[in-house]
């Protein structure tokens, strides 16, 4: 009779040896209008945009350590302004990631940059270089994402005295999780142009 063990002790060496492959996930992909009253209305917070199930993937994971570390990971952020009042009036939105269970300030943003205009604007963030990203206890998840639209200062939109310059807008946000040492790969994100 052949013994298993040395079998078994060199699959388990294998595994250990194998580097975790890596992965994303869409986490949402959102196309809304939003106009100053939508801003002025939204609740509990004003210019404030909020993103949960169904919109936020069901299929997110509950723990973002493991099996797959996307905590370590990055995220793409894409935005494609389908609809802007004219005069480049910088804009911005923050991006929160509302957790489960969170500590200290209990909740971490990054944003999706500063644009002018209509047009599609995409960047990588670290997962652990965003503002209060620790307040975020990664392995308990994350709930809802509250999108926020800001000027090029940090100012909500709708404390504006100009709010001609912002509203209405219409834009598609996109999130994808990139897992630790992995790259952004569009090619497998629904429902984008290809170039």
């Amino acid at each position: 009779m052949i013994s298993l063990k040395p079998i078994r002790a060199l699959l388990a060496l294998l595994l250990l040896a194998t580097p975790a492959f890596a992965d994303q996930f869409v986490l949402f992909d959102v196309t809304f209008p939003f106009s100053q009253e939508d801003a002025m209305n939204s609740k509990p917070s004003q210019s404030h945009y909020y993103v949960k199930e169904p919109d936020l993937n069901p299929a997110r994971p509950k723990d973002w350590t493991a099996p797959v570390d996307y905590r370590n990971g990055t995220v793409h952020v894409r935005i494609e302004v389908l609809e802007k009042p004219a005069g480049g009036q910088p804009t911005t939105w923050s991006v929160c990631y509302i957790p489960n269970k969170g500590q200290g300030n209990g909740y971490g943003c990054t944003n999706t940059g500063v644009y002018k205009e209509k047009g599609v604007y995409e960047k990588d963030v670290s997962m652990t270089e965003f503002w209060e990203n620790k307040s975020i206890i990664w392995e308990q998840g994350v709930k809802r994402m509250d999108v926020v639209m800001k000027d090029d200062h940090n100012l909500h939109a709708h404390k504006r005295p100009d709010p001609e310059k912002f509203f209405p807008t219409k834009i598609r946000l996109t999130l994808i999780q990139v897992s630790a040492g992995a790259k952004y790969d569009p090619k497998p994100v629904p429902n984008l142009p290809k170039k």
